[in-house]
């Protein structure tokens, strides 16, 4: 309650004045400066258009003091070769402007360093395309689903409730659905407030089965099956591994589990909530895919994948193994990168565990084509994606459409304040305290989620066109460049080859790798061969 201190004390302050006033007339000077901040703060917590303020009334204005002189502070970075961020101002303002549906373009040109390493760009045609439609679609769904799903190129990925509040959450959700593109649940399970707000959502099932468990925490196909039946439920995730703490599992302690949180997950409010690092229900290749088979059973032919950052190259081939073994093959595989993740993690993982996204995209795209699989299966990527240029990129080297945890979440409003694991957001994001998380006005910040959608795939639209193609599905390597060091430059079909489709399987020797380890893996075991051991 401290951040209401100053707005209450200006309030007592203006009433000792006005009190003051039948002793001394200069207490009307108090009266008129207290008397004007207590208007400025009841406006602050009454207001629906900054959280921030909602928040922190009357004292959160010197954020914008500060975002005023941000120019001159940043120039003052960049002279002093800073860094400024861990993620870029420039980028978060550009999620800020097309949330808020205001004028993103600027001046002076750009502000990359267009001489240093590995800045990167697309090329352009002589012969533009002006696109007319920007609502790009691709479905997913292989032979076997019976309800294929239309996704948006662009989604929200996995973050659960509890992680984010109930209003982060339902904003989110109306979001969705006024833009027309998929909510992913995280692991926490479907809550009250994905249901309210009607949007499409992507059901993941993590290691804890939330909301499809029993009461000793193993999988229960008849939870499974009602939650699977819900009309917003389009499809079914299952996740392996996130890249904020990939082999990494997790404690919700029993003292933040609120009755909303039991309910969406199935668990008891008196015990700690454990996500086991792997799942009790299969522990190879061939019971990982059988499950997932049984998930579209169970489901009713939704489209049924599972999400993961890859770690061991091998294992990766060890599923695709076993997808030919037995001819169960998911509908889709969504590769998360070891830079996303919105939440906490130990910071030796969040650095130094999994593999980054155009890297375990590449591998995961080129072993699919070596193994013939490719156009049975469709590519998610996530990981830091938030700008249309983000887009292309994971495009060109092989994604199909793509997830967004940061960019949603700064289109309600987050502003970085890194305080996601304290219960203490100071915009109510992620947060289960009520009076912070009332900052989100769901009625606006729903809009401005839909808008940031919008703007990013019309954007999108524009680097299309501009590249002479007509879909953003068209995007190949060759449509990247990069500079390696300076006046050096190198084409993306360089960087991301894509191996010839079915090499894997006509046994043809590559110089990446993929072959050898292919020779390796194994779809009855995820353990390596003995002599690889020694």
């Amino acid at each position: 309650m401290q951040r209401y201190l100053v707005l209450g004390s200006s309030v007592f302050l203006a009433l000792v004045s006005l009190v003051g006033l039948f002793w001394n007339q200069w207490f009307g000077v108090g009266l008129l400066v207290f008397g004007t901040l207590s208007l400025l703060g009841t406006y602050d917590v009454t207001q629906k258009s900054h959280a921030i303020l909602r928040n922190y009334p009357i004292i959160g204005h010197m954020r914008f003091i500060f975002e005023g002189i941000r120019p001159e502070i940043r120039q003052y970075l960049i002279e002093s070769d800073q860094d400024e961020e861990p993620f870029s101002r420039d980028e978060r303002s550009l999620i800020y402007q097309r949330a808020k549906g205001v004028e993103d373009k600027r001046p002076f040109g750009t502000r990359q360093r267009v001489y240093d390493a590995g800045y990167q760009w697309v090329t352009h045609s002589m012969v533009p395309q002006k696109l007319e439609e920007h609502d790009f679609r691709v479905k997913i769904g292989g032979p076997n689903c019976k309800q294929p799903y239309e996704a948006s190129l662009y989604n929200v990925s996995a973050m659960s409730f509890g992680a984010l509040s109930a209003n982060a959450i339902l904003a989110l959700n109306e979001g969705a659905k006024l833009g027309g593109f998929a909510h992913d649940t995280g692991e926490g399970g479907i809550s009250r407030y994905h249901r309210q707000g009607g949007g499409d959502l992507i059901y993941q099932i993590g290691s804890g089965y939330f909301g499809c468990r029993t009461a000793e925490g193993r999988f229960d196909p008849d939870r499974f099956v009602e939650q699977a039946a819900n009309p917003q439920v389009r499809m079914i995730e299952l996740k392996l591994s996130q890249g904020a703490k990939p082999g990494h599992g997790g404690v919700l302690p029993a003292t933040k589990i609120s009755e909303e949180i039991a309910e969406a997950r199935g668990v008891p409010m008196d015990q700690d909530c454990v996500s086991p690092a792997s799942h009790p229900e299969f522990s190879t290749p061939l019971e990982l895919v059988e499950f997932l088979g049984e998930l579209r059973r169970l489901s009713d032919g939704k489209p049924v994948g599972f999400k993961l950052c890859i770690g061991h190259r091998r294992e990766f081939m060890c599923i695709v193994k076993a997808m030919l073994e037995t001819n169960i093959v998911p509908d889709f595989i969504v590769v998360d990168g070891k830079e996303g993740g919105t939440g906490a993690a130990p910071l030796e993982f969040a650095n130094h565990v999994g593999m980054p996204l155009v890297e375990g995209l590449t591998f995961a795209h080129n072993t699919l084509r070596g193994a013939g699989l490719r156009d049975q299966i469709k590519l998610g990527a996530s990981g830091k994606v938030v700008t249309a240029f983000d887009l292309v990129k994971v495009l060109a080297i092989g994604a199909d459409w793509a997830n967004s945890a940061r960019g949603f979440m700064f289109s309600l409003g987050c502003i970085q304040a890194q305080a996601c694991h304290t219960n203490e957001c100071p915009v109510g994001v992620a947060t289960q305290d009520r009076l912070r998380q009332r900052a989100i006005d769901v009625g606006s910040k729903s809009k401005r989620v839909a808008r940031f959608h919008e703007n990013t795939l019309e954007a999108l639209a524009e680097i299309t066109g501009a590249a002479g193609l007509s879909h953003p599905l068209e995007f190949k390597p060759h449509h990247l460049m990069m500079r390696e060091k300076s006046r050096e430059m190198v084409g993306g079909d360089e960087v991301y080859p894509q191996l010839p489709t079915r090499f894997l399987l006509d046994g043809a020797t590559d110089e990446f790798g993929y072959s050898a380890r292919w020779e390796r893996a194994s779809a009855i075991s995820f353990d390596p061969p003995s002599e690889a051991r020694k």
